[in-house]
């Protein structure tokens, strides 16, 4: 247990995946205890779970009751299917492939997500189909589904692919902070339909991966979904969260901002380095974050996002867009609104 971020998760949500697996006979604490990992303190709020420590849990929870998915569909999904559905994917030519096929699999084992994928010009989404008189599920069950998907996609193609939205049915909990660094800054809650929007250009993706890489694979899980191929360094997180406070016409030189850090600037561009990043994609992914934020909004116009984000002008914008993230604006906008009207 500890509060620092790197390689950790939130506590809340080992008491979130306890949930489907305690009874009124047997208390979350008690099932820790039970498991070996009683150490974890459930009712330290800011406390961080080493993700090490998460795969143990999900690792016996799944031994203990034969389900990989801690009991929060009315199927289990039983132990060794999660390895099925890797070798499964793996033997397709690309992701498009992969992912219908991991798609097709999920239909058959759980009867609450049955996953659809659509590809729309230059973007791609997968929408879970579910009863409009359902109740949502709790957004953990959701983001648990997408962690196995995304998860899985990432590593069949050895890159993090980036998810533009993501959109859950369910109202906003009361933390999510971990789900924004795993998946996107760009979540939105209580809507119409559960989807995940992204590039339809990954899907056109070779998958390599041989069953050596498999083993290798499967020994870390989940734990190397949860660290790998999420957000990446603490310092860029800090970086991010520095610019996401200014306008960007406010946004420091990287002097200033080493400054700022109480480096010096080379140390800072080494330092980002180390970790895959530089100053400029930073500030890009920031960029990207805020402008898929308000493309949601059909009340601000293309300019006042253009002037926003610190482009001379829409043209720029549209160019950098389409860089950042495979698609324009107007698809992107298009596509999110049509999942505002609903079914």
């Amino acid at each position: 247990m500890n509060r620092d971020g790197k390689n950790t998760i939130s506590v809340r949500l080992v008491e979130e995946a306890l949930q489907g697996c305690t009874s009124s006979s047997q208390s979350a604490e008690e099932l820790l205890r039970q498991l070996g990992l009683g150490a974890i303190d459930l009712a330290d709020n800011d406390a961080r779970v080493d993700v090490a420590d998460f795969s143990k849990l999900w690792r016996r929870l799944a031994r203990q009751f034969d389900d990989e998915f801690f009991g929060m569909d009315a199927r289990r999904m039983r132990t060794g299917s999660f390895a099925f559905v890797c070798r499964a994917a793996m033997a397709q030519p690309t992701l498009d492939a992969a992912l219908r096929v991991a798609l097709d699999f999920f239909r058959l084992t759980f009867e609450g997500f049955r996953g659809e994928l659509f590809r729309s010009e230059s973007l791609a989404e997968i929408t879970l189909s579910e009863p409009e008189e359902a109740p949502p599920l709790r957004a953990f069950s959701y983001f648990t589904f997408w962690m196995l998907l995304h998860g899985l996609a990432c590593w069949l193609v050895g890159r993090r692919i980036s998810l533009l939205a993501v959109e859950l049915r369910c109202e906003e909990p009361a933390y999510t902070d971990d789900y924004r660094v795993m998946f996107s800054r760009n979540l939105r809650f209580a809507r119409p339909s559960t989807r995940v929007i992204f590039a339809a250009e990954v899907l056109d993706l070779p998958v390599r991966r041989s069953e050596q890489e498999l083993h290798g694979f499967l020994a870390h899980a989940p734990s190397n979904i949860l660290v790998k191929y999420r957000d990446t360094t603490s310092l860029a997180s800090r970086i991010k969260a520095q610019l996401r406070e200014l306008p960007a016409e406010q946004w420091p030189t990287s002097e200033a901002l080493a400054r700022t850090l109480c480096v010096s600037a080379s140390t800072l561009r080494r330092r980002l380095a180390e970790a895959g990043q530089t100053y400029q994609a930073i500030k890009d992914q920031v960029r990207q974050e805020m402008a898929t934020l308000w493309l949601a909004d059909a009340s601000i116009t293309y300019a006042e996002i253009a002037e926003r984000l610190g482009f001379a002008d829409v043209s720029s914008f549209y160019k950098a867009f389409r860089k950042w993230s495979g698609t324009n604006p107007g698809q992107y906008r298009s596509l999110i609104l049509r999942g505002d009207e609903g079914p």
